[in-house]
């Protein structure tokens, strides 16, 4: 991915997160985790705050594209997203969003045009932020809990071990493509490549 400070936005590419040290290296901070990567790799630091998020300019598949790191906390990444695509006028569609997903095995990716939010709060209050269920999203497995009795929320904000971190690690590249490919409005071809 070339990233490369750049004008007004045409996308906007969401990675979902809590803020704050408690949260790092957690299940529910993937998003972050990869945002973080490809940034640092790239020297483009995702760190300037605007629209309630963490942001940077990128030229990403030759598309200008806001990075962002909400700031507001899961359930309310919304107002985040919200307030940015009013400002650039980017609709729905291109919206690219990266999440965690519990109901996938660890470091499986799915890649959607739409959607309902499937129980995730950060996607539940972008939709309502939006209007609408279709947008792009990535999301990355990480896997179920260990048994039915396990609290959902202490499982999702537990620290990620490294066996699990490296599942993660290890699909940067395939999550780079997926971006560049639903940029491209290549959907099809990213679905069947990465939805197996």
């Amino acid at each position: 991915m070339i990233f490369k400070k750049l004008g007004s936005p045409e996308w906007l590419l969401v990675c979902l997160g809590n803020p704050g040290d408690p949260y790092e290296n957690t299940r529910h901070n993937v998003g972050f985790l990869v945002i973080d990567q490809l940034a640092d790799r790239e020297n483009l630091p995702v760190q300037r705050l605007k629209h309630k998020a963490l942001t940077n300019t990128a030229l990403i598949g030759g598309k200008p594209v806001l990075l962002m790191k909400p700031t507001t906390y899961m359930n309310l990444s919304g107002e985040a997203v919200g307030e940015a695509a009013r400002f650039y006028k980017i609709p729905p569609d291109r919206v690219l969003v990266i999440s965690d997903d519990v109901s996938l095995p660890q470091g499986k990716l799915r890649v959607r045009r739409s959607g309902s939010a499937g129980g995730h709060n950060g996607l539940k209050s972008i939709i309502a932020s939006l209007d609408t269920e279709n947008f792009n999203r990535i999301r990355i497995g990480i896997g179920a809990k260990p048994n039915p009795q396990y609290d959902l929320a202490a499982w999702v904000l537990g620290k990620l071990p490294p066996a699990d971190r490296k599942a993660m690690t290890d699909r940067y590249p395939d999550i780079e493509d997926a971006c560049k490919l639903l940029m491209d409005g290549n959907l099809q071809y990213a679905q069947n490549k990465f939805n197996h």
